[in-house]
């Protein structure tokens, strides 16, 4: 299904006591994170802007764009974005990899008695992969690698979540990935489903799951 781009408007309003001390948490979470020598431990991970991720997430809750309230993050890392959309009043769920993580992000959700919760596993579901391409990862698909790999069950699922269920994903790509969470999300997303993006340069794109 092709995807269409959403103009947000997020509003610079004055943030919330409640996502104030999320913020404030995640920062010290943050700072312990790099302090404790993790960052060596997990090379590839940096933190996105949670103030403007929440401006974001509340945008879109605060729109008409979405047609209900199930949120995943792919690569939650901390776990904050995941943990302000719960906040926000999202059925929020993290997908993130590395254990180690996963224990920091439950940790955060715990400390502020959120009810987010934490997948450790990969965002690419069983029979999904990528490949280096051309100008950057490039997606493989069951359908595509079924000549290989004989009868590939095709239905992506997570463990306990099911992605055509879900109605926002959120994604913090590395420069360059961009367009393969895309091609990700027009997989994986059902109609009307919205992926929002949030860039290295703070900056956030969004894409709704048009129908063909």
């Amino acid at each position: 299904m092709p995807l269409r781009p959403i103009t947000l408007s997020p509003q610079s309003t004055q943030i919330p006591p409640a996502v104030e001390k999320l913020l404030q948490e995640a920062d010290e979470h943050c700072h312990k994170f790099f302090e404790r020598g993790l960052g060596r431990r997990y090379p590839r991970y940096l933190p996105s802007h949670a103030e403007k991720v929440y401006t974001a997430i509340h945008a879109l809750r605060e729109s008409n764009h979405l047609r209900g309230h199930s949120f995943c993050e792919w690569g939650s890392g901390l776990g904050v974005a995941t943990c302000l959309a719960s906040l926000i009043g999202f059925d929020a769920v993290g997908i993130e990899i590395e254990p180690g993580l996963v224990e920091l992000s439950i940790q955060l959700a715990r400390e502020l008695n959120l009810s987010a919760d934490f997948l450790c596993t990969s965002y690419l579901p069983e029979g999904y992969d990528e490949a280096e391409g051309i100008g950057g990862k490039d997606l493989i698909t069951p359908e595509a690698r079924t000549s290989h790999s004989g009868n590939i069950d095709t239905s992506p699922i997570y463990d306990g979540l099911d992605p055509g269920e879900v109605d926002l994903f959120f994604v913090y790509p590395w420069p360059g990935q961009e367009e393969f969470m895309m091609d990700l999300f027009g997989e994986l997303a059902t109609e009307d489903s919205v992926l929002l993006i949030h860039h290295a340069d703070s900056s956030t794109t969004a894409y709704r799951q048009e129908p063909d």
